[in-house]
Protein backbone atom coordinates (compact mmCIF):
# COMPACT_ATOMS: atom_id res chain seq x y z
CA UNK A 1 0.00 0.00 0.00
CA UNK A 2 1.13 3.70 -1.06
CA UNK A 3 -0.14 6.81 0.37
CA UNK A 4 0.77 10.32 0.29
CA UNK A 5 2.16 13.07 2.70
CA UNK A 6 -0.73 14.64 1.94
CA UNK A 7 -3.39 11.89 2.73
CA UNK A 8 -1.40 11.45 6.34
CA UNK A 9 -1.38 14.85 7.06
CA UNK A 10 -5.67 14.37 6.27
CA UNK A 11 -5.72 11.70 8.63
CA UNK A 12 -4.00 13.15 11.37
CA UNK A 13 -4.77 16.54 10.69
CA UNK A 14 -1.56 17.70 11.00
CA UNK A 15 0.51 20.52 8.96
CA UNK A 16 2.05 19.52 6.12
CA UNK A 17 5.25 21.12 5.50
CA UNK A 18 7.01 19.76 1.59
CA UNK A 19 6.07 17.98 -1.11
CA UNK A 20 2.40 16.45 -0.16
CA UNK A 21 2.83 13.75 -3.22
CA UNK A 22 5.69 12.16 -1.26
CA UNK A 23 4.82 8.10 -1.13
CA UNK A 24 5.30 5.98 1.96
CA UNK A 25 4.39 1.90 1.75
CA UNK A 26 5.67 0.93 5.31
CA UNK A 27 6.76 2.47 8.60
CA UNK A 28 9.98 2.78 10.67
CA UNK A 29 11.85 4.03 13.40
CA UNK A 30 13.47 7.24 13.13
CA UNK A 31 17.19 6.16 12.95
CA UNK A 32 16.66 3.46 10.71
CA UNK A 33 13.99 4.69 8.13
CA UNK A 34 14.65 3.73 4.82
CA UNK A 35 13.36 5.75 1.74
CA UNK A 36 9.50 5.15 1.43
CA UNK A 37 8.97 4.62 5.46
CA UNK A 38 7.13 6.91 7.31
CA UNK A 39 8.15 7.82 11.19
CA UNK A 40 7.85 10.45 13.89
CA UNK A 41 9.76 12.34 16.35
CA UNK A 42 8.03 13.23 19.44
CA UNK A 43 11.34 12.86 22.29
CA UNK A 44 13.53 16.62 21.92
CA UNK A 45 16.76 14.54 22.48
CA UNK A 46 16.30 12.33 19.32
CA UNK A 47 16.46 15.79 17.31
CA UNK A 48 19.90 15.18 15.73
CA UNK A 49 18.14 11.64 13.61
CA UNK A 50 16.09 13.93 11.94
CA UNK A 51 18.91 15.72 10.08
CA UNK A 52 19.84 12.12 9.34
CA UNK A 53 16.93 10.31 8.93
CA UNK A 54 16.59 8.53 5.26
CA UNK A 55 12.67 8.44 5.93
CA UNK A 56 10.34 10.02 3.51
CA UNK A 57 7.83 11.92 5.94
CA UNK A 58 8.55 12.59 9.79
CA UNK A 59 5.67 13.82 11.70
CA UNK A 60 6.91 16.27 14.32
CA UNK A 61 6.10 18.21 16.93
CA UNK A 62 4.14 22.03 16.23
CA UNK A 63 6.30 23.84 18.34
CA UNK A 64 9.79 22.10 17.35
CA UNK A 65 12.58 24.86 15.79
CA UNK A 66 13.98 23.12 13.06
CA UNK A 67 17.67 24.18 13.07
CA UNK A 68 19.30 22.35 9.82
CA UNK A 69 18.43 21.63 6.02
CA UNK A 70 16.13 18.12 6.05
CA UNK A 71 15.45 16.13 3.54
CA UNK A 72 11.86 14.84 4.22
CA UNK A 73 8.78 16.08 4.60
CA UNK A 74 7.34 17.13 7.30
CA UNK A 75 4.10 16.87 9.09
CA UNK A 76 3.51 19.11 12.39
CA UNK A 77 1.09 17.80 15.08
CA UNK A 78 0.45 18.40 18.62
CA UNK A 79 1.07 14.74 19.79
CA UNK A 80 3.50 13.32 17.02
CA UNK A 81 3.88 10.18 18.87
CA UNK A 82 -0.35 9.79 18.99
CA UNK A 83 -0.31 11.03 15.52
CA UNK A 84 1.93 8.43 14.68
CA UNK A 85 -0.14 5.51 15.76
CA UNK A 86 -3.35 7.25 14.03
CA UNK A 87 -0.75 6.18 10.85
CA UNK A 88 -0.25 2.93 11.99
CA UNK A 89 -3.46 1.66 13.58
CA UNK A 90 -5.01 3.16 9.88
CA UNK A 91 -2.61 1.78 7.27
CA UNK A 92 0.01 -0.83 8.78
CA UNK A 93 -1.78 -2.51 11.63
CA UNK A 94 -1.54 -6.34 10.95
CA UNK A 95 -4.53 -7.48 12.77
CA UNK A 96 -7.02 -6.42 10.10
CA UNK A 97 -10.47 -7.30 10.76
CA UNK A 98 -11.57 -10.92 9.91
CA UNK A 99 -15.25 -12.32 9.33
CA UNK A 100 -16.77 -15.93 9.34
CA UNK A 101 -17.78 -18.57 11.65
CA UNK A 102 -15.10 -21.25 12.03
CA UNK A 103 -16.65 -25.02 11.50
CA UNK A 104 -15.26 -26.34 14.89
CA UNK A 105 -16.53 -23.23 16.91
CA UNK A 106 -19.31 -24.39 19.21
CA UNK A 107 -22.22 -22.41 19.78
CA UNK A 108 -25.03 -22.45 21.87
CA UNK A 109 -28.14 -22.60 20.41
CA UNK A 110 -29.44 -19.67 22.90
CA UNK A 111 -26.36 -17.88 22.29
CA UNK A 112 -27.12 -14.34 20.51
CA UNK A 113 -23.86 -13.87 17.42
CA UNK A 114 -24.01 -10.38 16.15
CA UNK A 115 -23.44 -9.43 12.36
CA UNK A 116 -19.56 -9.23 10.92
CA UNK A 117 -18.15 -11.28 13.75
CA UNK A 118 -14.98 -13.94 13.42
CA UNK A 119 -14.98 -16.75 15.58
CA UNK A 120 -12.24 -18.86 15.23
CA UNK A 121 -11.48 -22.47 15.55
CA UNK A 122 -12.70 -24.34 18.79
CA UNK A 123 -13.73 -21.27 19.96
CA UNK A 124 -16.74 -21.99 22.85
CA UNK A 125 -19.76 -19.95 23.21
CA UNK A 126 -22.19 -21.61 26.26
CA UNK A 127 -25.81 -20.83 27.01
CA UNK A 128 -27.50 -17.31 26.73
CA UNK A 129 -23.73 -15.66 25.99
CA UNK A 130 -24.28 -12.52 23.43
CA UNK A 131 -21.15 -11.79 20.81
CA UNK A 132 -21.36 -8.18 19.86
CA UNK A 133 -21.42 -6.84 16.34
CA UNK A 134 -17.87 -7.05 14.57
CA UNK A 135 -15.91 -9.31 17.62
CA UNK A 136 -13.52 -11.25 17.12
CA UNK A 137 -12.94 -14.53 19.08
CA UNK A 138 -9.89 -16.69 17.76
CA UNK A 139 -8.66 -19.66 18.36
CA UNK A 140 -9.67 -21.30 21.80
CA UNK A 141 -11.84 -18.64 23.29
CA UNK A 142 -14.19 -19.16 25.87
CA UNK A 143 -17.38 -17.54 26.44
CA UNK A 144 -19.42 -18.48 29.58
CA UNK A 145 -23.18 -18.55 29.83
CA UNK A 146 -24.75 -15.48 30.14
CA UNK A 147 -21.21 -13.81 29.59
CA UNK A 148 -21.37 -10.83 26.93
CA UNK A 149 -19.06 -9.37 24.63
CA UNK A 150 -19.25 -6.09 23.25
CA UNK A 151 -19.04 -4.78 19.80
CA UNK A 152 -15.93 -4.65 17.89
CA UNK A 153 -14.39 -6.12 20.96
CA UNK A 154 -10.89 -8.51 20.34
CA UNK A 155 -10.00 -11.82 21.98
CA UNK A 156 -7.13 -13.34 21.24
CA UNK A 157 -6.49 -17.02 21.23
CA UNK A 158 -6.86 -18.89 24.67
CA UNK A 159 -8.60 -15.96 26.32
CA UNK A 160 -11.27 -16.87 28.65
CA UNK A 161 -15.01 -15.19 29.82
CA UNK A 162 -15.90 -16.74 32.39
CA UNK A 163 -20.13 -17.16 33.09
CA UNK A 164 -21.96 -13.85 33.65
CA UNK A 165 -19.15 -11.16 33.31
CA UNK A 166 -19.52 -8.56 30.84
CA UNK A 167 -16.79 -6.69 28.61
CA UNK A 168 -17.91 -3.65 26.77
CA UNK A 169 -17.38 -2.24 23.61
CA UNK A 170 -13.64 -2.14 21.49
CA UNK A 171 -11.70 -4.02 24.36
CA UNK A 172 -8.99 -6.18 23.70
CA UNK A 173 -7.39 -8.94 25.20
CA UNK A 174 -4.24 -10.66 24.72
CA UNK A 175 -4.04 -14.35 24.77
CA UNK A 176 -4.23 -16.20 27.71
CA UNK A 177 -5.79 -13.49 30.20
CA UNK A 178 -8.81 -14.56 32.46
CA UNK A 179 -11.90 -12.90 33.23
CA UNK A 180 -14.07 -13.79 36.04
CA UNK A 181 -11.37 -16.54 37.51
CA UNK A 182 -12.33 -16.70 41.27
CA UNK A 183 -11.05 -14.75 43.81
CA UNK A 184 -8.53 -15.43 46.61
CA UNK A 185 -11.52 -16.05 49.00
CA UNK A 186 -10.88 -19.09 51.88
CA UNK A 187 -12.20 -19.02 55.19
CA UNK A 188 -10.43 -20.84 58.28
CA UNK A 189 -12.39 -24.06 59.85
CA UNK A 190 -11.89 -25.28 63.49
CA UNK A 191 -9.75 -28.24 61.94
CA UNK A 192 -7.40 -25.35 60.49
CA UNK A 193 -8.08 -26.17 56.97
CA UNK A 194 -9.58 -23.46 54.87
CA UNK A 195 -13.53 -23.68 53.23
CA UNK A 196 -13.87 -22.16 49.60
CA UNK A 197 -15.76 -19.15 49.83
CA UNK A 198 -18.31 -19.08 46.75
CA UNK A 199 -17.33 -16.20 44.58
CA UNK A 200 -20.88 -15.36 43.01
CA UNK A 201 -20.22 -11.90 41.66
CA UNK A 202 -18.76 -11.34 38.01
CA UNK A 203 -16.60 -9.02 36.12
CA UNK A 204 -17.64 -5.53 34.13
CA UNK A 205 -14.97 -4.11 32.08
CA UNK A 206 -16.34 -1.02 30.56
CA UNK A 207 -15.22 0.08 26.56
CA UNK A 208 -11.89 0.94 25.26
CA UNK A 209 -10.08 -1.60 27.75
CA UNK A 210 -6.86 -3.22 26.70
CA UNK A 211 -4.96 -6.17 28.64
CA UNK A 212 -1.94 -7.54 27.80
CA UNK A 213 -1.20 -11.52 27.81
CA UNK A 214 -1.96 -13.47 30.83
CA UNK A 215 -3.84 -10.86 33.26
CA UNK A 216 -6.06 -11.92 35.81
CA UNK A 217 -9.18 -10.51 36.24
CA UNK A 218 -11.20 -12.33 39.34
CA UNK A 219 -14.94 -12.19 39.68
CA UNK A 220 -16.18 -10.55 42.69
CA UNK A 221 -17.18 -12.43 45.74
CA UNK A 222 -20.46 -10.63 45.73
CA UNK A 223 -20.90 -7.67 43.30
CA UNK A 224 -18.72 -7.00 40.55
CA UNK A 225 -15.12 -6.39 40.37
CA UNK A 226 -14.76 -3.04 37.38
CA UNK A 227 -12.52 -1.98 34.92
CA UNK A 228 -13.25 1.47 33.69
CA UNK A 229 -13.20 2.61 30.56
CA UNK A 230 -9.89 3.51 29.26
CA UNK A 231 -8.32 1.33 31.40
CA UNK A 232 -4.71 -0.52 30.12
CA UNK A 233 -3.42 -3.29 31.67
CA UNK A 234 0.12 -4.64 30.63
CA UNK A 235 1.07 -8.21 30.75
CA UNK A 236 0.41 -10.69 33.77
CA UNK A 237 -0.95 -7.87 35.77
CA UNK A 238 -3.75 -9.23 38.60
CA UNK A 239 -6.67 -7.47 39.73
CA UNK A 240 -8.15 -9.12 42.68
CA UNK A 241 -11.88 -9.34 43.56
CA UNK A 242 -13.93 -6.60 44.10
CA UNK A 243 -11.55 -4.28 42.99
CA UNK A 244 -11.83 -1.23 40.83
CA UNK A 245 -9.84 0.51 38.51
CA UNK A 246 -10.49 3.99 37.75
CA UNK A 247 -11.03 5.26 34.23
CA UNK A 248 -8.11 5.97 31.91
CA UNK A 249 -5.53 4.20 34.71
CA UNK A 250 -2.51 2.38 32.92
CA UNK A 251 -0.68 -0.52 35.00
CA UNK A 252 2.61 -1.84 34.30
CA UNK A 253 3.68 -5.72 34.02
CA UNK A 254 3.93 -7.91 36.97
CA UNK A 255 1.61 -5.87 39.04
CA UNK A 256 -1.21 -6.49 41.41
CA UNK A 257 -4.14 -5.24 42.92
CA UNK A 258 -5.66 -6.90 46.02
CA UNK A 259 -8.85 -7.21 46.79
CA UNK A 260 -11.68 -4.33 47.21
CA UNK A 261 -9.14 -1.76 46.65
CA UNK A 262 -10.24 1.45 44.59
CA UNK A 263 -7.83 2.91 42.09
CA UNK A 264 -8.72 6.47 40.96
CA UNK A 265 -8.79 7.51 37.39
CA UNK A 266 -5.63 8.47 35.41
CA UNK A 267 -3.25 6.57 37.52
CA UNK A 268 -0.12 5.54 36.35
CA UNK A 269 1.75 2.29 38.17
CA UNK A 270 4.94 0.90 37.69
CA UNK A 271 6.02 -2.80 36.69
CA UNK A 272 5.88 -5.18 39.98
CA UNK A 273 3.71 -2.86 42.04
CA UNK A 274 2.22 -4.37 44.88
CA UNK A 275 -1.27 -2.64 46.44
CA UNK A 276 -2.88 -4.28 49.58
CA UNK A 277 -6.58 -4.73 49.56
CA UNK A 278 -8.98 -2.55 51.15
CA UNK A 279 -7.88 0.38 50.63
CA UNK A 280 -8.04 3.72 47.75
CA UNK A 281 -6.01 5.44 45.86
CA UNK A 282 -6.55 8.85 44.82
CA UNK A 283 -7.25 10.35 40.94
CA UNK A 284 -3.96 10.82 39.17
CA UNK A 285 -1.33 8.81 41.52
CA UNK A 286 1.85 8.00 40.09
CA UNK A 287 3.88 5.09 41.28
CA UNK A 288 7.08 3.72 40.80
CA UNK A 289 8.29 0.39 39.51
CA UNK A 290 8.69 -2.37 42.53
CA UNK A 291 6.93 -0.10 44.92
CA UNK A 292 4.71 -1.41 47.73
CA UNK A 293 1.77 0.40 48.89
CA UNK A 294 0.56 -0.38 52.43
CA UNK A 295 -2.06 2.02 53.16
CA UNK A 296 -4.40 4.54 51.09
CA UNK A 297 -3.04 7.47 48.83
CA UNK A 298 -5.93 9.97 49.60
CA UNK A 299 -4.14 13.15 47.82
CA UNK A 300 -4.58 13.40 44.00
CA UNK A 301 -1.78 13.46 41.61
CA UNK A 302 1.30 12.54 43.55
CA UNK A 303 4.19 10.59 42.60
CA UNK A 304 5.30 7.49 44.96
CA UNK A 305 7.95 5.06 44.96
CA UNK A 306 9.66 2.40 47.35
CA UNK A 307 8.78 -0.49 49.86
CA UNK A 308 6.74 1.17 51.65
CA UNK A 309 5.97 3.42 49.19
CA UNK A 310 7.53 7.23 50.10
CA UNK A 311 6.47 10.74 48.22
CA UNK A 312 8.78 10.41 45.77
CA UNK A 313 10.98 13.30 47.23
CA UNK A 314 11.69 11.60 50.49
CA UNK A 315 12.23 8.51 48.71
CA UNK A 316 15.20 10.16 47.27
CA UNK A 317 16.41 11.26 50.42
CA UNK A 318 16.27 7.79 51.46
CA UNK A 319 17.82 6.24 48.82
CA UNK A 320 20.70 8.68 49.53
CA UNK A 321 21.32 7.95 52.86
CA UNK A 322 20.87 4.17 51.99
CA UNK A 323 23.84 4.43 49.59
CA UNK A 324 25.88 6.19 52.92
CA UNK A 325 25.25 3.09 55.57
CA UNK A 326 28.73 1.34 54.29
CA UNK A 327 30.55 4.77 55.17
CA UNK A 328 28.59 5.86 58.23
CA UNK A 329 29.08 2.18 59.46
CA UNK A 330 32.99 2.31 58.83
CA UNK A 331 32.96 5.99 60.75
CA UNK A 332 30.75 4.65 63.40
CA UNK A 333 33.52 1.97 64.28
CA UNK A 334 36.05 4.23 63.96
CA UNK A 335 34.67 6.64 66.61
CA UNK A 336 33.79 3.40 68.86
CA UNK A 337 37.39 2.48 69.09
CA UNK A 338 38.64 6.14 69.39
CA UNK A 339 36.13 6.16 72.25
CA UNK A 340 37.19 2.94 73.64
CA UNK A 341 41.17 3.98 73.59
CA UNK A 342 40.33 6.76 75.35
CA UNK A 343 38.55 5.40 77.97
CA UNK A 344 41.50 2.81 78.66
Amino acid sequence: MQISASEIAQLIHGQLEGDGNTLVQAAGKIESALAGDVTFLANPKYENHLYETNASVVIVSKDLVITKPVKTCIIRHAMPYYGFCMVLDSYFNPHQNREGIHPTAVIAASATIGKGVYIGPYVVVEDNAKVGDFAQLYAHVFVGRNAQVGQSTIMYSGVKLYSECVVGNHCIFHSGTAIGSDGFGFAPTPDGSYAKIPQIGNVIVEDNVETGANCCLDRATMGSTILRKGVKLDNMVQIAHNAEIGEHTVIAGLSGVAGSTKVGKHCVIGAQVGIVGHISIADGTQIGGQSGIPKSIKEPNQQFMGSPAQPIKEAFKTQVVLRNLPNLEKRIQALEQRIKDLTQ
